[in-house]
């Protein structure tokens, strides 16, 4: 595994397991410690993935896609599902099939396929060609105005910076708030019209309608859609506040010019009132007024914590401070559960109207994106959290979100995906950016992970990158067929169906298979078949959503235990013999997984707002393994006059004099002089001719930040420091502290210790071994 890891280890299906063989019986799977769970990313792009431009043969039984493990008897014209068994007909248009001569879902390399469908949201009275039968995107930017002038320049900025790169026909809406919400009429150019609503209480999708004046007509509607569907609405009132953006744009603009910041007077010792809560509610209600099934995201831009109507966080009063972790669990933060409940409504009205919410909080304190959470991750949303929205993590994570090209996201809206598994594989449920669809069949499992009790889910956001992980049960306690008549392969489909930027609807199908391996007789298969990376992940991902679920939870104790019983099976030992233990070359690594794990922002949250806590886990579950391990276990590199770049231990002895570091934590990069390299750079060496070399040392991790910087999402923050300056605390922190002040007299010269009483990943390793082997 480990090697494949250098190149593509997703490949073109995009899917990773925690094991590639699977145990035949719930039994041995209990036994293997690690859960059986796999990774996919549903539109992850790959060059080699056909587009067929016909719509997928579906077998009459369990309505799983034709694939390349499916049986053909090209006599009788008849496919065999791999899933149920069932003999499916081919129909007409598959008459000239022969073994010479099959389509392209059958070719053994194409496991993935995709298929462009029909799209649904043209109504069928209307021309398809015409533009207002395609659904075009819509984007709701919804600005908070409590913030100082600074700040509301570079947000405005960055607004106008959007603006400019949207697609012509994508339609643009816009809502400002304070103290009161302010939904901006942007179809009169010549008079600023503006509709305010009370931000103290709570307020339906159809009370907002019928403010906006939009609720009359959309009552008189025809039950079909009616004729003059404008821009795509069945309302043409609603044009009113969503426009293309070409047309806007000059509208937009003079309107920031003239936006001032919320002039509602905030006496001393107070906070301002904020009301984040109404905002986005008559966002979501404005946005009920398009037609089913058009792309919209809401994207909020928040620069302080909600204190005012539904979704408030903290009290007016500057004396109390922002919920922290302790008050949240001693019960101490009186508005937390009503928040999350209301959040939790606004991702319910969100999921069925098929919108998302994305979110870009900049400030030095808390806005709440700990309660906001449920309604980004269920609908699939967005989320960036930075100091200032004039830093570079916010500014350029934003213009990434509507850039073209290279660069794009790959925005899209609408997915839904549905899981086909083998007879006895039953499915838990998911853990990411989606939300269960409560479909039930023979598939579902009894217990229930993350978003469960389903075989399909809703995903209204999603893009090149995201991720989910669905975790899986098996329902055979014993072998209930004698050997030799069960199929050894076990198969599972991936059907993702979305509505890409352009508004066409694809179906990508992912068909998968592996081995069953009867694990009571040999568990060297099994061993082989362990992906380190991709356990570590779920692992994480698992403990995370328990800390956040599961009351009393003891996150380190969870880990160690689990880590004690994987050594205890798979390792090679002499029972009650330490110096005997030693690891196969497949789990080697995940010790040190899980030792970065114990310490990482996952697990100790005492360092950490729940704020940040809430939003590392988000990117946690939504990015793809490679990525999310070096959330857990970051790289680190050395360059040095000697020798090439190269790969170093995430040790405190790794720091040199005469080295220069690059540590990639995801959320940071940190390049990190030595003390020797800091003191010529300060006397200005690289600037001389003759010391040509010590400026491409300096260079090269600069560039090497640069490359890692240019290809994330969001952007990661750049760190550039000094050994013994302020800022090295970025590196330290994540080194494993083999010298501390314990020994520090023991180090080689010119490295560094670290101040902690945290234990070293030697001792840890001690530990394990001892407890790995007792009887």
């Amino acid at each position: 595994m480990s090697e494949m890891a250098n190149t593509d280890p997703e490949g073109m299906d995009a899917v990773r397991m925690t094991w590639n063989v699977w145990p035949r019986t719930k039994v041995e799977a209990s036994k293997c410690v690690i859960p059986l769970a796999a990774s996919i990313s549903p539109i992850r792009h790959h060059p080699e993935i056909p587009t067929l431009p016909y719509a997928p043969l579906r077998c009459k039984t369990c309505s799983s896609v034709l694939n390349a493990f499916a049986r053909v008897d090209f006599t009788a014209k008849i496919w065999i599902c791999p899933f149920c068994y069932q003999r499916n007909h081919f129909p007409p248009h598959y008459a000239m099939i022969s073994e010479t001569n099959v389509p392209c879902e059958l070719y053994p390399q194409y496991t993935t396929v995709q298929y462009t469908l029909p799209s649904p949201t043209a109504p069928n009275n209307l021309d398809p060609s015409s533009p207002a039968a395609r659904p075009s995107s819509v984007f709701v930017f919804v600005l908070d105005t409590c913030m100082i002038e600074e700040e509301m320049g570079f947000v405005k900025s960055a607004l106008k910076r959007a603006i400019g790169l949207l697609p012509e026909n994508a339609l643009v809406g816009f809502i400002s708030f304070g103290t009161q919400a302010h939904v901006h009429e942007l179809g009169f150019a010549d008079l600023s019209k503006v509709y305010v609503f009370r931000g103290s209480k709570e307020i339906s999708k159809e009370q907002v309608l019928e403010q906006l004046g939009l609720g009359a007509s959309i009552r008189r509607a025809p039950a079909g859609y009616p004729k003059a569907a404008q821009n795509g609405f069945p309302n043409s009132d609603v044009s009113r506040f969503l426009l293309p953006a070409s047309e806007c744009e000059y509208a937009l603009n003079s309107l920031l010019d003239e936006l001032q910041t919320d002039q509602w007077p905030v006496s001393p010792g107070q906070r301002a009132a904020r009301c984040t809560g109404v905002a986005l509610s008559v966002a979501a209600g404005l946005l009920g007024a398009c037609l089913p099934g058009t792309g919209a995201r809401i994207i909020a831009l928040v620069g302080g914590p909600c204190t005012e109507g539904p979704g408030t966080i903290v009290s007016k009063d500057l004396s109390d401070p922002v919920r922290s972790h302790k008050d949240l669990d001693k019960d101490a933060a009186p508005f937390f559960k009503k928040a999350v409940k209301f959040y939790d409504g606004l991702a319910k009205q969100l999921v069925s109207q098929g919108h998302v919410l994305d979110l870009f909080a900049s400030a030095l304190d808390q806005v709440g994106v700990a309660e906001m959470k449920v309604a980004v991750e269920k609908t699939g949303g967005l989320v960036v959290l930075a100091e200032s929205f004039g830093h570079s993590v916010f500014k350029d994570s934003f213009k990434r979100v509507f850039e073209d090209g290279e660069q794009s996201l790959g925005l899209c809206f609408n997915g839904t995906l549905e899981i086909n598994c083998s007879k006895d594989i039953k499915i838990q449920g998911i853990i990411g950016p989606c939300t269960s669809l409560e479909k039930k069949g023979p598939n579902v499992a009894d217990t229930v992970i993350g978003e469960g009790n389903t075989t399909a889910w809703k995903m209204c956001g999603l893009d090149k990158s995201t991720c989910l992980t669905v975790f899986f049960d098996l329902s055979s306690s014993e072998k209930s067929n004698p050997p030799g008549t069960m199929n050894p392969q076990l198969y599972l489909q991936f059907l993702t169906s979305y509505q890409n930027p352009e508004g066409q609807t694809l179906l990508r199908v992912t068909t998968v298979t592996r081995q069953w391996v009867d694990t009571a007789v040999s568990s060297e298969e099994l061993v082989q078949g362990f992906d380190q990376e991709t356990a570590a992940v779920v692992m994480a991902r698992l403990a995370s959503l328990k800390m956040e679920t599961e009351e009393e939870f003891d996150a380190t104790r969870w880990l160690d235990r689990n880590l004690i019983r994987l050594c205890s099976k798979f390792g090679d030992y002499r029972k009650d013999d330490p110096s005997s233990f030693t690891l196969n070359p497949c789990f080697s690594l995940f010790p040190q997984f899980m030792f970065n794990l114990r310490r990482s922002q996952f697990v100790q949250v005492f360092n950490n707002s729940p704020d940040e806590t809430a939003y590392f886990r988000m990117l946690l579950n939504r990015e793809n393994i490679t990525n999310a391990a070096v959330m857990i276990q970051p790289s680190l590199i050395a360059y040095s006059f000697n020798s090439l770049p190269q790969p170093a231990l995430l040790d405190v002895a790794s720091i040199a004099a005469d080295r220069i570091l690059l540590l990639d934590s995801y959320f940071s990069i940190v390049i990190f002089h030595g003390m020797t390299i800091a003191q010529w750079r300060n006397m200005g060496y690289q600037n001389q001719p003759e010391h040509q070399a010590f400026a491409q040392l300096l260079e090269a991790p600069q560039e090497e930040a640069r490359i890692i910087i240019r290809d994330r999402f969001p952007v990661p923050r750049l760190v550039v420091c000094d050994q013994h300056g302020s800022q090295a605390r970025f590196l330290l922190a994540k080194l494993n502290p083999s010298a501390t002040y314990n020994n520090a007299n023991e180090m080689a010269a010119g490295s560094d210790v670290i101040f902690t009483d945290d234990v070293s990943l030697q001792v840890f390793f001690e530990h394990l071994q001892k407890l790995a082997v007792q009887s």
